[in-house]
Formats: structure tokens, sequence, C-alpha cells
């Protein structure tokens, strides 16, 4: 079961927040079944819109991180609650590449450096708040933490790793974020600077069998940590047969009555690859519908 735990030191000085996103992870793999280089990108991207949609305030709210960087893995999507259950998608699932010259995955060989990381905030006001920064590295660590120092000036430190099994199972998965609040001094800088110098990978510390909880007071030694609430996240898609009827609709009556002449049409969700199938009086249905 995944395991998110936000905590706030007890000076008011900042906040963190670390998932064991294993499962979910697991999860997506079984989905998309993506190479070991997908895994980790995909992977890490999930988890930090896991991580970041816990700091949403209400039940409807939702985030999306978008990522291009022109490479051989194309356009990778998360999209999580505010309970932090997520749902990914990545153009292209298989993507081999030669490990990169610390001899790890290529993550950022498989998304490229040459595009945008994007994040859009659906908060249910009348326009989603949207904000885009050039792609940094393309680890999406790196750029997640640009991301918050660009757009919302939040001095931040994101960390997230994925471990993949030579049968391309998940062995860890889980990330962390800490950002400093308005109420932060020099000092608080310098101590998170200490703090996060040497520190092991975040999965070197979850198969070590460390809890979020764990990670979080053994990487800010130097702070005490109050936990605030803590969540099990999931690979959750929210995808039903209304929703995909509500997006065939958006396509246009021309586009619908082009649709009615198939005997049946299939659509499948990208999300979780689950399949509906609308037959051709489904859609005359949804026709006339429109005209009421």
């Amino acid at each position: 079961m995944g395991k998110l735990i936000r905590c706030i030191s007890t000076d008011g000085t900042l906040v963190m927040m670390a998932a064991d996103s294993t499962d979910m992870v697991e999860r997506m793999q079984e989905i998309h079944k993506t190479s070991a280089v997908t895994s980790a990108a995909l992977g890490r991207l999930l988890t930090a819109s896991s991580l970041m949609g816990s700091m949403l305030k209400n039940e409807d709210d939702s985030i999306t991180l978008r990522i291009n960087g022109g490479g051989p893995a194309g356009t990778m999507i998360a999209v999580s609650d505010c309970n932090g259950n997520a749902r990914g998608y990545i153009s292209n699932p298989v993507v081999e590449i030669p490990l990169n010259s610390k001899g790890k995955l290529d993550v950022a060989g498989a998304v490229g450096r040459d595009g945008a990381l994007t994040v859009i905030k659906d908060l249910g006001l009348k326009e989603p708040y949207v904000g885009q920064i050039p792609i940094v590295s393309g680890e999406i660590a790196e750029d997640i933490t640009s991301y918050y120092a660009t757009s919302e000036q939040i001095p931040s430190v994101c960390a997230l790793g994925v471990l993949v099994n030579p049968d391309l199972t998940i062995k860890a998965a889980g990330g962390f974020i800490i950002q400093l609040l308005p109420t932060a001094l020099d000092s608080t800088i310098d101590a998170v600077e200490r703090c996060i110098q040497d520190i092991p990978p975040v999965t070197a510390m979850l198969t070590d069998g460390m809890t979020p909880e764990e990670i979080c007071r053994s990487v800010l030694k130097e702070f005490e940590l109050e936990v605030l609430d803590e969540a099990n996240p999931e690979y959750r898609c929210t995808c039903s047969r209304e929703r995909i009827e509500t997006a065939l609709i958006s396509t246009g009556e021309e586009s619908l009555r082009e649709l009615a002449q198939d005997e049946k049409t299939e659509v499948c969700c990208q999300f979780c690859e689950k399949k509906y199938i609308f037959t051709s009086g489904d859609i005359k249905r949804i026709i006339d519908g429109l005209k009421k």
C-alpha cells in the first residue's frame, strides 16, 4: 500500500512531503507495459504529481504535470487529486537506450532536454492555473525544483527515484519535496543545505525499509518535525462511460455523424487502457440528445 506523509517543522519554517509510491508505479507499469527507463521516467513524474497533489486544499482540486523534452519517450502526463491518487500516460512506453555515464537508467535521455514542463492546477475556478518552464535536465526532480523557484517563487528541494527489477517489476519508488515557508531565515536555508548534502537516494532508503515519516526525520535531522497528515495514495483512474461520452460530444456533431456510420466505435482510456464500446445506435442517441 502506498504511503504519503506531510510534515511541518515545529519552528514553522518549512514543510516536507515524502511518499512511498512503489505500488502506484508498479500498477502503472502493469497497465502501460513500460520498459525500464520509461518506468523510471513516468514513475518519477507520477510520484511528483502525487506529492504536489497532496498540497491541494479541496476534494475536487487536481494537478496535471505534462513534460515533453523531445526525447524518444514523447509526451508524459501525470494527474493527481488532493489525496495523492495519481494516473499517468506516456506516448512511447517502450524505449531502449544505453545507460548513462553513471551506469544508471538514462531518464534524461529518454525524456529529452529540449522542451517544457507544464503544470496545470484545476482549483474549481473559471480558468485553471497554468505554469510552464523550460526543461532544466529531463531528470524530473530538478525540473520540479526549477518550476517552484520560477513559477511560484518557493525555494524547494525535490528528490525522486524508481528502482526497476530485471524482470521490469518495480522494486522501489518514491520521493520527497521540501519547501521553505515565508518565515524561513538564512539559518534555515543553511541547515537544509547541510541536511541534504550527503543523503542516500530515496530508493535506497525505501529498500532499507524506511517509511516516509522515517525518511522525513532522517533527511531533516536538524529539525523537529510534526506530522500534519497521512494518506495512502494509489494509481487511480477516474474514467467512466459518462466521461467518455462527454469527450465524444466535445468533438462536435459532424464528427459524431461520421462515427455513427460505423457499426461500433471503440474508445480506449489513455490512463488505464479500459475500453468503451459505443454502437451506431449509441452515437445516434448522443446526437439526438444534442438537439434537445
